[in-house]
């Protein structure tokens, strides 16, 4: 997958913009369905289709939009979504690590996946920052089994986070005159 972060002060009407696309190793296009979230909708005990990671949600998750894939076999996939508080989130950019970090902080297998973020972050969050606050505190905690790069933005920043091990994220502000 291929992301784009665009920084208010680097787009012409002065919006914080994140898109990506969807690659497939395969080739086939993976149908989506655009979707919203009522807070009544929302589990309050999550469990992974992937992994075994479960987890309790909080009992005050905001409204939210969310493009899964249309067919569920492996879990929701949230990927991409909005909450009412103008907080946006993608989380399905696939990343290497190496070795070296890979030897020091081992991927979980029951930990969370990209299948997972959405739902466990982008209900809970006001802005970009503690929505990468919320993801970090989590893989902490419960691991990832794989690496992958998460935008975040709200109406005045931009949050590209990386999960590099197992336990290990880092994140970083976009800048607002940047673009990535």
């Amino acid at each position: 997958c291929t992301s784009i972060l665009v920084g208010k002060k680097a787009s012409y009407d002065g919006s914080t913009m994140i898109a990506r696309t969807e690659d497939s190793q395969s080739g086939d296009f993976t149908p989506k369905q655009f979707i919203v979230v009522n807070p009544e909708d929302q589990p309050r005990h999550y469990k992974s289709v992937l992994s075994s990671f479960e987890i309790d949600l909080p009992d005050n998750p905001m409204r939210y939009t969310s493009v899964p894939d249309a067919l569920r076999k492996d879990g929701i996939w949230g990927e991409a979504g909005i909450n009412e508080a103008n907080v946006a989130m993608s989380e399905t950019e696939t990343i290497t690590t190496n070795a070296r970090v890979l030897g020091a902080d081992p991927l979980v297998e029951s930990g969370v996946g990209e299948e997972d973020m959405l739902t466990l972050v982008l209900p809970y969050v006001r802005t970009a920052r503690e929505g990468a606050k919320r993801l970090g505190a989590i893989l902490e905690e419960y691991g990832t089994y794989e690496s992958n790069g998460v935008a975040i933005s709200d109406v005045d920043e931009i949050w590209w986070l990386e999960t590099v091990g197992g336990h290990h994220w880092i994140a970083r502000r976009v800048p607002d005159d940047a673009y990535v």
